[in-house]
């Protein structure tokens, strides 16, 4: 069984933690596949790919079964991005702080990877939002798993974006921005904006301004199916369009045409798991704050 790997710009502190894990799935007969940067990462911190493990510039490509996805949020993203349309499985093991989409930490990952070889694991499939637009990628249609979003500068005032819904004008969003989260989504950019959290089986996407100068307007759910078309105007002419971690600049309105795309990412979603126990577990749910210490103690 051969096994994809990705690490993105891994922090010195868990690139041992990687070279543990590929050790771990060759003493159980599985054989990692990484991508040529992760092993130069390996190299230069003196723990250089052992036998028994692939180097290859995308492992997605060379007939894989499965993707690991070794870091946090970010990498498992770039991990999408990698398996692209392919339909492999993808399971994240955190080696960062909160790992929202991972299934796993490291000291699980004996436990993930003997779950993967016994196939005592299920697939839970994800819907991606498909983003083209004039002057973004060469007009090249981008998939983001979390969300689109379009976002002033850092010094620039703020924006109008106009959103229209199946072609019916929804609003002008007077804002810092605004974002466009699927249903994983939801619980990433646009919940530390005040959007909801949506079930990851809803059929539908989330319109969350950032920062919006009017306070009367508030986050609103529509459905997946839905094609939604922004345009965006600045008085400094450049803002920002970010599709999960990727960003581009742009120097005039332009209109992005967003809607579901044809293809869906495949998680492992293992025994014991679940986007109920990820609430619970990483967001703090049930956590009860009457059980702190009086004074804010320890």
């Amino acid at each position: 069984m051969r096994i994809g790997t990705h690490g993105r710009s891994l922090a010195p502190a868990s690139i041992p933690s990687v070279a543990r894990i590929h050790a771990l799935m060759r003493a159980e007969g599985l054989t990692p596949v990484v991508d040529s940067t992760l092993a130069t990462q390996l190299a230069a911190a003196g723990l250089p790919v052992d036998v028994g493990t692939e180097v290859a510039d995308n492992p997605a490509v060379t007939g894989i079964d499965l993707f690991f996805s070794l870091g946090g949020d970010g990498t498992f993203l770039d991990s999408v991005a990698k398996t692209g349309r392919s339909g492999i499985p993808v399971l994240g093991i955190n080696l960062g702080r909160l790992g929202f989409l991972s299934s796993t930490r490291e000291e699980g990952a004996l436990a993930a990877i003997r779950a993967v070889k016994s196939g005592n694991y299920t697939i839970q499939e994800r819907g991606l939002l498909a983003l083209h637009g004039e002057g973004v990628a060469g007009g090249e249609t981008l998939f983001g798993l979390n969300e689109v979003s379009v976002h002033k500068r850092d010094t620039s005032s703020m924006l109008a974006v106009d959103v229209w819904v199946d072609g019916r004008f929804l609003n002008t969003y007077w804002s810092d921005g605004l974002i466009v989260a699927t249903p994983t989504g939801s619980t990433a950019y646009s919940l530390s904006c005040g959007g909801p959290i949506l079930d990851p089986a809803c059929d539908a996407m989330v319109i969350t301004p950032i920062s919006a100068h009017n306070l009367n307007v508030r986050p609103i759910v529509v459905p997946g199916g839905s094609v939604l078309r922004l345009r965006a105007a600045t008085r400094d002419d450049k803002y920002l369009v970010n599709i999960d971690s990727r960003s581009f600049t742009l120097d005039r309105p332009t209109d992005l045409h967003l809607h579901r795309a044809e293809h869906r990412v495949r998680f492992v979603q293992l025994e014991g798991t679940g986007f109920f126990n990820t609430l619970r577990g990483k967001l703090g749910w049930g956590m009860d704050v009457r059980s702190a210490a009086p004074g804010g103690g320890g």
